[in-house]
């Protein structure tokens, strides 16, 4: 099912752009966190059926930019924390890189948090974590390529479905920061097990190892049937799978014993009234226990579904994300100074972001688009990023298509093998393409 953001929002909450805002309550970490072996980068794109003109995409950019200016913004210190500053420019179309989703150098970029590429056939986004997830990307793109195809070729685009009008000026709700609206007086630890991490040879910095399997959606949607399972339980389940069988290799029997877990992103705006276009997404860390002895696909795809049933909860998903609030919220990280804030922060997230999971696999599901559009539009793709652990997984339908991305910063393509060979073996026909000669 497409995630998208409703746009019918009253006109009483139309009003100016702030000029600054302060970040979101997620997204306080990244600027802290980010590095050259984790720059918090992730990218969406569409194929077109034919090839961009860079100069209409340049209007589009600049026309929708004006309808979301919360992405028109540059990264500012302040004495306790970062904030965003609006700006009317626009950032420059790059040429396509080979390694998407690197650190992103904002004074090549005029200083915006996000870099828009186009190469052949195909428009790239590029968006730092601390401007918006998913879901608030996807409607970025899906409204600046709506923008390109209606002034390309004169054809007027329904809006709606995350679709937004550029003619419409903004709307408050769309940049509120729904943490803080959502935030109750509760609290739930954040201690979990850490889980097994694959282990490689790392790459020099900058590197990146891409390889996307192109699937018929519903091929997938079948075998996930056979076994009585979603789409995103069936792909987490196998992904779980073929980690697990790395680890039955691994040399060091702790590390054979460790939890095998994936974490998965969790829509927010599905669970809570929200318009937002930032950050408004949490998580859940579910696997499997291998001390325990080993797993089917059915035993794993019922962990899954009884795990998402909890995690996934509405109380579970406040109590997660309240919990964040109230840190931000408490006086003494509040009245710290960012100088020391951020060493601190940054030490949290190497002790902390990525212990408790092996790899996350974010999917934004089916990308449902108008017909207008949907016929200049070959697929759809969404990759993650580096981070801490070496291998990230995110995938996206569109048509008959799922395109399932594995980027990795280890020189080894173990996941890559195990999981689409898993898909292969069941009769799935799996494409495999690769940024890699």
């Amino acid at each position: 099912m497409d995630t998208y953001l409703d746009t019918n929002v009253i006109a009483q909450n139309i009003y100016a752009f702030p000029p600054t805002m302060p970040l979101d309550n997620a997204a306080k970490i990244y600027p802290a966190a980010r590095g050259r072996r984790s720059p918090s980068m992730f990218r969406l794109s569409m194929e077109l059926t034919e090839i961009v003109d860079r100069n209409v995409l340049e209007l589009a950019l600049k026309n929708t930019l004006k309808r979301m200016p919360s992405f028109s913004q540059h990264l500012r210190r302040g004495f306790f924390w970062y904030h965003l500053e609006h700006r009317q420019e626009i950032p420059p179309i790059s040429d396509e890189i080979c390694n998407p989703c690197v650190y992103l150098n904002v004074k090549d970029n005029k200083g915006f948090q996000f870099r828009v590429s186009c190469y052949w056939k195909r428009i790239a986004v590029d968006f730092f974590h601390v401007l918006t997830d998913g879901t608030g990307g996807m409607s970025f793109l899906k409204t600046l390529v709506a923008e390109y195809i209606s002034l390309k070729h004169e054809v007027k685009i329904p809006r709606g479905n995350g679709i937004l009008d550029c003619e419409e000026a903004p709307q408050n709700t769309e940049y509120e920061d729904s943490f803080l609206k959502y935030a109750k007086p509760m609290r739930v630890s954040r201690l979990e097990e850490p889980a097994y991490h694959i282990k490689g040879t790392r790459e020099e910095y900058g590197v990146i190892h891409i390889t996307t399997g192109i699937m018929p959606l519903s091929e997938i949607q079948a075998k996930a049937k056979e076994y009585g399972a979603t789409v995103n339980e069936f792909l987490t389940a196998s992904l779980l799978l073929a980690i697990r069988s790395i680890q039955q290799r691994d040399k060091n029997p702790f590390r054979r014993k460790q939890p095998v877990k994936v974490c998965i992103p969790i829509n927010l705006r599905r669970h809570f009234p929200s318009h937002t276009l930032r950050n408004f997404t949490s998580y859940a860390n579910l696997g499997i226990a291998p001390k325990l002895g080993d797993y089917t696909l059915e035993e794993t795809i019922a962990l899954i579904r009884h795990g998402m049933a909890l995690e996934a909860s509405k109380k579970m998903l406040t109590a997660k994300f309240s919990t964040n609030v109230a840190s931000e919220r408490n006086l003494l990280i509040k009245l710290t100074p960012l100088f020391l804030k951020d060493p601190l922060l940054k030490l949290y997230y190497l002790m902390i972001g990525d212990r408790y999971n092996s790899a996350t696999l974010s999917n934004l599901g089916l990308i449902n688009l108008p017909d207008e559009m949907a016929k200049y539009i070959e697929r759809i793709s969404f990759m993650l990023g580096a981070c801490l652990n070496p291998v990230a997984c995110a995938c996206v339908s569109f048509g008959d298509k799922l395109c399932f991305n594995i980027t990795r910063t280890i020189e080894e393509p173990l996941l890559e093998r195990e999981f689409f060979t898993m898909l292969a073996s069941m009769g799935i026909h799996v494409t495999l393409e690769s940024n890699r000669r």
